[in-house]
């Protein structure tokens, strides 16, 4: 269990920092926040989810626990500047959706005695800010810790008292080149896909034409323009191959269509229904 007595500060007071820190906050944690938006840290603690808030890094001199919940690249400049900041022996974690190209960077940048341990709730929403932080989204929600061969058992174990601390239904290990292969297909993908939905038709009365189905297939299209280029561009390899083969599997199904193959178009329907009940939530 994490010990309560532990400095924990958040660095970003989005949607997501905000979340944790209201989860930790109604857990029984003490948790400090900063953020370079001054509303976003008054608002944390108007809400009472944090003790200390600052847009100022003094805090991480007091951390015992850094979690930062920045968008990828912000992160690979924040920790190039204040990654000497963090304190001897603290334990410093994140969010973000891609690991291989975040790991070297941030180990490369704090202190040899401070240790980073890679994380990815999988919890997004479509929404941002810290205006529509809730924790109790994570009751759903799977957490993946993203070891390597420089981690400890401590940094581990503590990543895992981070999830049930917040209370996330699954925890999984995985290296990071098994994390960015999976994200680029089940989250990266569905992204583009959903995106590119709404991107080949501007007809105006489709909205008041539309069932449930499409408005289920592209919620996520409603999407971070300033986050999402960037976990992109830096998975491009996976994100690419994952690409490459629905475009595969969209152009076999074209073919059963146009060849009027009934029994071929049965089959893909029987088999992706399997698949999809495996998904459902009990």
């Amino acid at each position: 269990m994490l010990d309560k007595n532990l400095q924990i500060t958040i660095v970003g007071l989005g949607l997501l920092g905000g979340s944790y820190a209201q989860g930790f906050y109604e857990a029984g944690y003490t948790v400090n926040g900063i953020d370079t938006d001054e509303n976003a840290v008054q608002y944390a603690l108007q809400q009472g989810w944090i003790k200390k808030g600052s847009t100022d890094v003094s805090l991480l001199k007091e951390s015992d626990v850094v979690i930062s919940t920045l968008y990828p690249l912000v992160l690979k400049e924040w920790i190039q500047a204040n990654g000497c900041l963090l304190k001897a022996g603290s334990i410093i974690t994140d969010v973000t959706g891609v690991k291989r190209q975040i790991i070297d960077v941030v180990n490369a940048n704090i202190p040899e005695t401070v240790e980073f341990i890679a994380c990815h709730p999988m919890a997004g929403r479509e929404f941002r800010g810290i205006q529509y932080a809730d924790a109790h989204r994570f009751h759903d929600a799977n957490f993946i810790i993203v070891p390597t061969e420089h981690n400890t058992k401590k940094a581990i174990d503590l990543a895992e008292d981070i999830a049930h601390a917040l209370k996330f239904q699954r925890i999984s290990v995985l290296t990071a080149e098994e994390h960015d292969e999976m994200i680029g297909y089940l989250s990266q993908l569905t992204h583009v896909i959903a995106v590119s939905l709404m991107n080949m038709s501007d007809n105006e009365h489709l909205v008041s034409l539309t069932g449930d189905s499409f408005r289920d297939l592209t919620r996520i299209a409603n999407i971070n323009e300033k986050l999402w280029p960037q976990l992109f561009i830096l998975n491009k390899d996976y994100l690419v191959k994952e690409i490459d083969g629905f475009i595969h599997e969209m152009e076999s199904f074209k073919q059963m269509i146009e060849t009027e193959d009934e029994e071929g178009m049965k089959e893909k329907l029987l088999q992706s229904t399997e698949r999809r009940k495996k998904f459902d939530r009990k």
